[in-house]
């Protein structure tokens, strides 16, 4: 049967049939992982629409609608492709059997969501791993199906596909529940061997999906994202524009979009006169609208793209102003890591904080703070010494000063003294210029450039 040839089109049934479950909550990285993939989606599906003059006509209706039945869908009049995006890190390997697909894949659920959908949307997996043993074969299969598809031939299937194509029914029924499985699925006294209505029902899905296991890990999308699927876009656009500015503001346009968070044209107004006597079913446009801060429109994505274009440096990350402190400065030019120069920062705030109430009622802390910074003094001198690699020189004393504080005799130091404060001694003498973490130079002339170079930023 031709799912396609008569009833509701795909977009009809995209909106009329509520979903089952609304986005499952995911980790920060891997959220922003599938953001990254439906912006690629998106700048495709925008690079598409442009016409000659690298415009887009104001009419245009392509879209991509995040978080309703899939990951995202692309919507396209009334054609609809269901997308899943499943990251697998690295130690995960390929996909090397088809009950990894069905699962970890996510292509039973893809399946319930088609069948659900009256078999009229095309899907696609995106994902990280490659494909290899069972799950290659499977792969194999789509490739025979979709040609006959597309030439219009019957689903004919040979021993050969016949095997994938059951080892899937299987695994759909392993993780699927029963109420959610087709209705003759259920009807099946042996699960174990499915029949052929079930078999032609999934080489029917088969035909219609995809599998692009090809997509950047999460781990590349920052460095190479932007070059290979913003660039192109601007090539199109014939502009020399900075890819980066661009991927930015897309990627952030679709993040918020997957969230549920875009713009909604009546806020919170409340309903009012809803559903008097006489009022008709939402239509199928009634309901998009209802969902449109999920929604991403062509027209959305070009004037992201054309305000990074023309504003690029809105969309660049913010420089963090530089730290003007002797101590911090003096860190810095050393090689010393942010990490380390905000506990130095803190230790020497908590060092001069325990001095100060130690000055104001005991007449004899002032000797003990005196005994305390010539040993100090002593510390950093042989610390200086056994960490003299010029390259490395600040973090590496950095730590051997950790190291020799630490070895100091509790009994050494005055009361209440820890060996991190006592590293915020050393700190102090930073400050004072007493101890380098680097050759030394012009601290003055250091603070004063940054200070020029912070209010030129600013």
């Amino acid at each position: 049967m031709d799912a396609n040839a008569t009833g509701p089109t795909a977009v009809e049934l995209f909106w009329t049939v509520p979903q089952p479950d609304d986005a499952g909550a995911q980790t920060a990285d891997l959220f922003d992982w599938q953001a990254a993939m439906a912006t690629a989606d998106g700048l495709s599906l925008y690079e598409t629409a442009l016409d000659s003059d690298g415009l887009l006509a104001a009419d245009n209706t392509c879209r991509i609608v995040c978080e309703r039945h899939e990951d995202w869908a692309v919507v396209v009049d009334d054609d609809v492709e269901l997308v899943s995006a499943k990251h697998r890190d690295a130690p995960y390997g390929a996909y090397t059997t088809i009950n990894q697909l069905a699962d970890d894949g996510g292509i039973a659920h893809l399946f319930n969501r088609w069948h659900t959908l009256g078999e009229k949307p095309t899907c696609r997996l995106v994902t990280t791993p490659g494909l290899s043993g069972t799950a290659q074969d499977l792969a194999t299969t789509i490739q025979h199906l979709r040609a006959l598809r597309m030439s219009g031939l019957p689903l004919a299937t040979g021993e050969e596909q016949q095997k994938p194509i059951k080892d899937l029914c299987r695994c759909i029924r392993q993780h699927t529940k029963p109420e959610r499985l087709p209705a003759l699925w259920n009807q099946n006294s042996n699960p174990r061997e499915p029949t052929e209505e079930e078999q032609a029902q999934v080489a029917r899905f088969l035909s219609m999906l995809v599998i692009d296991h090809t997509r950047l890990p999460r781990g590349f999308v920052a460095y190479a994202a932007a070059n290979m699927y913003a660039k192109p876009v601007l090539e199109r656009l014939r502009t020399q524009a900075a890819p980066d500015p661009v991927w930015q503001a897309v990627h952030d346009l679709m993040r918020v979009r997957m969230r549920a968070a875009g713009p909604i044209p009546r806020g919170k107004l409340p309903a009012v006169l809803a559903y008097k006597p006489g009022t008709p079913l939402p239509s199928t446009a009634d309901l998009e609208r209802a969902d449109v801060s999920r929604i991403v429109a062509m027209t959305d994505i070009d004037i992201a793209i054309r305000t990074a274009i023309a504003h690029p440096r809105g969309f660049q990350p913010l420089v963090p102003q530089p730290r003007l402190s002797h101590l911090s400065v003096k860190m810095n030019a050393g090689h010393c890591g942010d990490n380390s120069i905000e506990r130095a920062e803190e230790l020497h705030r908590e060092y001069r904080d325990y001095w100060r109430q130690r000055l104001s009622g005991d007449p004899a802390a002032r000797a003990e703070q005196a005994r305390l910074r010539r040993r100090l003094h002593r510390v950093s001198d042989e610390a200086a010494a056994a960490a003299s690699n010029p390259t490395i020189q600040g973090r590496a004393l950095w730590r051997e000063l950790q190291r020799r504080v630490d070895d100091l005799p509790e009994e050494a130091l005055p009361v209440g003294m820890d060996a991190d404060l006592v590293l915020g001694g050393i700190c102090d003498l930073t400050s004072e210029c007493k101890v380098w973490f680097s050759e030394r130079f012009d601290v003055e002339g250091e603070i004063a450039r940054l200070r020029t170079q912070r209010g030129d930023a600013s």
